[in-house]
C-alpha cells in the first residue's frame, strides 16, 4: 500500500508534467494556418506566416515591458492587439482576444492527458489543503485543468499570467501558501522542474520534492 504522509498541511502541485501530460507546437506554421482560417471569420484578415512573426514578436516585447526578472504576459493582450491591428470591421478586441487564443491552443495542441501516478499523489494527499501553482495561461490552461475533472481538487489554483511574473519568483510561492492559510514549513510543493519546483521552494523555507521522487517515495 502507498505511504500516507502526515507532516504537512497543504501540497502543492506544478502542472504541465507533473499533474498534465501535454504537448504543443507554438512554431509550426499549420497552427496559425488554422488560426488564420479560423480568424477570417472573425473578421481578421491575416496570413499565416504574418500571423506567427506578429504573435512571437508581440510576446517578446510584452515581456520586455514588463521590467520583471521572471516576466509573464497574457497571450490574449496579445492576440488582441494583431486583431486590432488586422480586422476588417467592428469587433470586440477583449472577447476576440479570449477566443483567438484559446482557438490558437487548439490548434497548437498535439497531445493531453492526466499523468495517472500523479493522480494517485493527490488521493494520498486529499485530505489536506491543495493547490496549483503554474507557468501558464489562464485563458487556456484553466480550461484544461478543468476538461481533464482536476480543478475542483483544488483550493488554490494560480497561473502566471495572473500574475505577471512566474517561477521561480518566490512572490508566485507566497501567493500560494497566503491565499490556502500556509506557512512554509507545513508546504509541500511537487513539481519536475529542478529550478522551479524544488530549489525555489525550498529557498523560501518549504519542503520540496521532483514528482518522480514523490512517486517513488509513496510507491506509486
Amino acid at each position: 500500500m502507498p505511504r500516507r504522509r502526515t507532516d504537512v498541511a497543504g501540497v502543492l502541485f506544478d502542472c504541465y508534467g507533473t499533474l498534465i501530460d501535454i504537448l504543443t507546437d507554438e512554431r509550426d506554421i499549420r497552427t496559425y494556418r488554422c488560426l488564420s482560417r479560423w480568424l477570417l471569420y472573425q473578421r481578421v484578415r491575416i496570413a499565416p506566416e504574418s500571423l506567427r512573426d506578429g504573435y512571437l514578436q508581440g510576446v517578446r516585447e510584452a515581456l520586455d515591458r514588463t521590467g520583471e526578472r521572471y516576466p509573464e504576459v497574457r497571450v490574449e493582450e496579445v492576440f488582441a492587439g494583431i486583431c486590432a491591428e488586422h480586422s476588417m470591421g467592428d469587433v470586440d478586441l477583449d472577447q476576440l482576444g479570449v477566443d483567438a487564443a484559446r482557438a490558437f491552443r487548439a490548434a497548437s495542441l498535439r497531445r493531453l492527458g492526466v499523468i495517472r501516478k500523479s493522480l494517485k499523489l493527490l488521493d494520498l494527499f486529499g485530505a489536506g489543503k491543495l493547490g496549483i501553482v503554474s507557468n501558464g495561461q489562464r485563458v487556456f490552461s484553466e480550461q484544461e485543468v478543468r476538461a481533464l475533472d482536476l480543478y475542483g481538487r483544488f483550493e488554490v489554483v494560480i497561473f502566471s499570467s495572473d500574475l505577471g511574473y512566474k517561477k521561480p519568483d518566490p512572490r508566485i510561492y507566497a501567493a500560494a501558501l497566503q491565499r490556502m492559510g500556509l506557512s512554509p514549513p507545513d508546504a509541500l510543493f511537487i513539481g519536475d522542474t529542478c529550478e522551479n519546483d524544488v530549489l525555489a521552494p525550498r529557498k523560501l523555507g518549504m519542503q520540496a520534492l521532483h514528482v518522480e521522487e514523490a512517486w517513488e517515495r509513496y510507491g506509486l
